[in-house]
């Protein structure tokens, strides 16, 4: 006769499968005595009773008076909510203690980390961004031999991007940058992660990253971010009543921050002689004579994404 055997569910808030296998044989026969319990699992006594006083220290069981000693299940979902507020409270426990761990280990070594292997390197910025509160800071530049540092984002966390221009170098780049509001820039000086302004990652190498905590070289970093930050062009699609339409406008700030003409139809993934046209297009709308000018006037009406 098959013996099926139901896969375990409450592992993941520490209640290993056998008892979580008795605490089934128990909603299965509530007020069970550990005779009971035997003949229903085929198990000894000495397993059931250690099972037992698990499954009575977890809450999933009780015992009720008189002899011989039967017991009766807790009810699952009741049972289940008190095994996540107490796994809850051990996050938060664990969480206070690594915090303690972090600074002992700062006073004890520099303010900075070196992290070396593609690997270690990779699983690095995969933890930094899963455990991001508030906010992920990102320069971002080529060249890459892994993924970009964004590529993996914490559910309800910010992220502001710097991109570099070389890191949109199709016309999909463009697209994916723009839907993350991001802004972008030409020559971004280094690769960083910052998150909740408390530590940093900053790449050497695609298998080396020194990481930064506390200290006034990240408060020099952050400060570095803001002023890049407002150097960038947003690349967010805003509406437009003007002359311009978006894409326009598009086209018309990537020609401001210095792209020629042959590096704005790669990026937009269009002709150069499409370009071209519709710059002229540009300077009659603005009623301009020049790029610069049309750069200057878009500038002052707010046109410029």
């Amino acid at each position: 006769m098959h013996n099926y055997r139901p896969a375990p569910v409450l592992e993941a808030l520490g209640v290993c499968s056998e008892d979580e296998q008795l605490y089934r044989a128990l909603l299965a026969r509530p007020e069970s005595t550990t005779t009971d319990l035997a003949n229903d699992t085929g198990w000894p006594a000495t397993r059931i009773a250690r099972h037992l006083r698990s499954l009575l220290s977890l809450g999933l069981a009780s015992r009720m008076p008189g002899r011989p000693a039967r017991y009766f299940p807790a009810v699952p979902e009741a049972a289940v909510e008190l095994l996540a507020l107490r796994k809850q409270a051990a996050i938060v426990e664990a969480r206070v203690g690594a915090s303690v761990l972090t600074a002992e280990f700062r006073a004890r070594h520099d303010a900075f980390t070196v992290i070396r292997g593609a690997e270690a390197v990779a699983q690095r910025f995969y933890q930094a961004q899963q455990c991001a509160q508030d906010e992920v800071l990102v320069l971002d530049r080529p060249p890459y031999v892994v993924v970009p540092v964004e590529a993996r984002r914490a559910h309800g966390v910010t992220y502001r991007t710097i991109f570099d221009m070389d890191s949109l170098s199709e016309p999909t780049d463009l697209v994916a940058a723009r839907s993350t509001g991001c802004r972008m820039l030409r020559d971004v000086p280094l690769k960083m992660l910052v998150v909740d302004r408390r530590m940093a990652l900053l790449p050497t190498s695609h298998d080396v990253i020194v990481e930064l905590g506390p200290s006034s070289l990240l408060d020099g970093l952050l400060r570095l971010f803001e002023l890049l930050w407002h150097q960038g062009s947003p690349l967010s699609p805003t509406p437009s009543d003007g002359p311009l339409s978006f894409e326009d406008q598009q086209l018309l700030s990537l020609a401001a921050a210095g792209l020629t003409d042959q590096a704005i139809a790669r990026r937009l993934g269009v002709a150069q002689r499409t370009v071209e046209r519709r710059m002229q297009r540009i300077l009659r709308a603005l009623d301009a004579t020049t790029r610069f000018q049309a750069g200057l006037r878009a500038g002052q009406r707010g046109l410029l994404v």
